[in-house]
């Protein structure tokens, strides 16, 4: 009976709303500015505040109750105040009835607030709807606090925004364009985000426990919750942070400041608002510690991967310089340095500022930079960074020999495994390290530590067995040498890279890629004698491909273009030069075409001279 009831109540006021029209909209709310005793319009024209009213309709509700609530905000009780607050004793009859008028007009402006903040986040809502709702919006922030921003209605908005399933990138942006230039917003946006992130860390650990108790699907829950992960960093990432707060001379403010409250005698005001008023000066000491206390919070939250890769890509350029203490980062960024892959490729970005600005201690950086190294990098989204910062990291000239060689060593040995462009990189940063640590160019050209009797000694034996299996017909045992290096040791202290040489930079000079192997020739040169050679900037080779390495060499002027051609037209596929001890002789065979075919075999006798088909036998001597 209820859920009939409530159902005839709807349709009730469905009937009812269909019969007013812009003009009687128009007409309720010129009565209710004009005459006191038409208040009863207040609940009327609320009702068409609503997402499901068509927006004209919204428009011109709103704007009664605009004109209506705004010169009367400042007077109205909050919300917490409740109209048996007051007793006879304490006031008299007229008092009473006065408070209890205005409290009622609080509870309508409550409800019109909600209104607002459902029109501001229904996706079905008009855009220039949704904007002349939200400036509304923030003229009622802008006032309903006796002048001050009202912190309790603006984080209502931001919490809808952010427990938002449709998408707010429209409102975000909106608010990001009109708003978030004035120091205020910017900073009590901060602190409502600093609300709804502890919130929400909390809320995760007890929505498991509950989902695990009463079978809820935890997949939802979790979906629901990276959406409102992604709405949050969405949102703080479109707060810019204050660039100088020592320069308050060009800082806006959207709500009145102190001087503005000192100023205005017209509106007293009691002494604790005073107290709480927050001047363009004050918030400017105060924002970047709510900028940091943001950021830490919302780092807290489990972070999607998706998310989470774009988090790191951005940090270091926008998160980092602006923090009040960017070391409270380190935890974060170590465990995403730890997880190793493209992770910790991105995470290398913000731990570099952190070690070289900021004085950061890692003693297990170069192991955990030496582990990134393998082929799969060099395909990697991000290589280009990843490749410079790789370079900076191997500058310092107090880098020990061992570590430097570890890494020129891994790096020659992944030219095995590398297309072309990630070949040229490598070369850069291995011409870079010789250059830089001149006690490791001995891996360049290495020879054994033996006298040279034995030496010849060796030779003449060799020689003598290679002699002795040329008459047996055995195959020449050449003694094979031998590679110190470990590239399976994540350890560069273990890797013995100080024992082996550079052996693979004689293959890529083999590349067949010509600009891989042009570019390899400067490895040869004495990169000891600092004066003549140079450091190669990395990020000329960093985010190379085929298409980048094709293009170049099309745009190469060439003075010479070998030709491919014979003197004399060839007999054979091969010459007698090209296999030395082999004949090849022409044998004739019989027919093996039937005669079922007449056209193929008119074809196959005119091209073999007389209807036979020549096969060639192969003779070993």
């Amino acid at each position: 009976m209820a859920t009939v009831s409530a159902k005839n109540k709807t349709k009730t006021k469905t009937k009812k709303k269909d019969r007013y029209g812009v003009a009687e909209l128009k007409t309720l709310g010129n009565d209710l500015l004009s005459s006191a005793s038409s208040i009863n319009n207040l609940p009327l024209l609320l009702t068409f505040v609503s997402p499901s009213s068509p927006p004209h309709h919204v428009l011109e509700s709103l704007l009664s109750l605009h004109s209506f609530f705004l010169p009367l905000l400042p007077t109205l009780p909050s919300s917490a105040t409740r109209a048996d607050d007051t007793t006879a004793d304490d006031s008299t009859a007229d008092d009473q009835s006065q408070f209890i008028y205005l409290t009622w007009l609080r509870s309508k402006f409550d409800e019109l607030v909600k209104s607002l903040v459902e029109i501001l986040v229904a996706p079905q809502c008009d855009e220039t709807l949704q904007e002349v709702v939200l400036d509304t919006f923030m003229e009622f922030i802008k006032v309903a606090n006796a002048g001050q921003f009202h912190s309790a209605i603006y984080h209502k908005l931001l919490r809808s925004i952010v427990h938002s399933t449709d998408p707010v990138a429209f409102l975000v942006d909106l608010l990001a364009s009109k708003y978030f230039k004035y120091i205020d917003i910017r900073y009590y946006t901060f602190i409502s985000l600093i609300k709804l992130a502890t919130t929400l860390e909390g809320k995760d650990s007890t929505d498991g426990r509950v989902a695990s108790a009463d079978g809820t699907d935890e997949s939802q829950l979790s979906s629901n919750m990276e959406h409102v992960i992604h709405n949050i960093y969405y949102t703080i990432s479109n707060v810019p942070p204050l660039e100088n707060s020592d320069d308050t001379s060009n800082i806006e403010m959207w709500s009145r400041s102190e001087s503005d409250v000192d100023a205005a005698e017209e509106q007293p005001k009691p002494e604790k608002h005073n107290k709480n008023v927050l001047s363009a000066a004050k918030i400017a000491k105060k924002i970047k510690l709510k900028f940091t206390k943001a950021w830490i919070g919302f780092l807290r939250l489990p972070l999607p991967l998706d998310l989470y890769k774009e988090v790191l890509v951005n940090l270091h350029q926008a998160v980092i310089p602006h923090l009040s203490n960017p070391i409270v980062l380190c935890d974060f960024l170590t465990r995403s340095y730890d997880i190793g892959g493209v992770v910790s490729v991105i995470a290398l970005s913000s731990l570099y500022v952190l070690m070289t600005q900021y004085g950061l201690e890692y003693p297990n950086f170069y192991e955990k930079l030496y582990a990134l190294l393998v082929p799969s990098i060099f395909l990697a989204k991000h290589r280009a960074r990843f490749f410079q910062l790789l370079d900076s990291c191997l500058k310092s000239p107090l880098l020990p020999a061992y570590l430097a060689a570890s890494f020129a060593k891994k790096l020659s040995r992944l030219l095995l495994s590398v297309p072309p462009s990630g070949a040229l990189v490598i070369t850069a940063l291995i011409h870079n390290i010789l250059r830089r640590h001149p006690s490791i160019n001995c891996l360049v050209h290495r020879e054994d530590s033996v006298d040279e009797e034995k030496d010849d000694l060796r030779k003449d034996e060799t020689i003598a067995a290679n002699l002795d299996n040329a008459k047996t017909g055995a195959v020449p045992c050449q003694k094979l040498g031998i590679d110190h290096f470990n590239n399976e040791e994540n350890n560069p202290k273990k890797s013995c890279a100080m024992k082996s040489s550079l052996w693979e930079i004689d293959t890529i000079l083999q590349h067949y890629c010509p600009p891989a192997s042009r570019f390899a020739l400067s490895l040869g040169n004495d990169l000891t004698v600092r004066a003549k050679t140079s450091e190669v900037d990395v990020g000329d080779f960093s985010s190379g491909s085929y298409a980048t390495i094709l293009g170049a060499e099309i745009s190469r002027r060439v003075k010479q273009v070998p030709l491919a051609f014979y003197k004399t037209t060839p007999s054979s596929l091969f010459s007698e030069t090209d296999f030395a001890g082999w004949t090849f002789n022409l044998e004739e065979t019989p027919e093996l075409i039937s005669g079922n075919d007449e056209s193929a075999t008119k074809d196959l006798s005119e091209h073999d001279h007389g209807g036979a088909v020549k096969r060639q036998r192969i003779e070993c001597p």
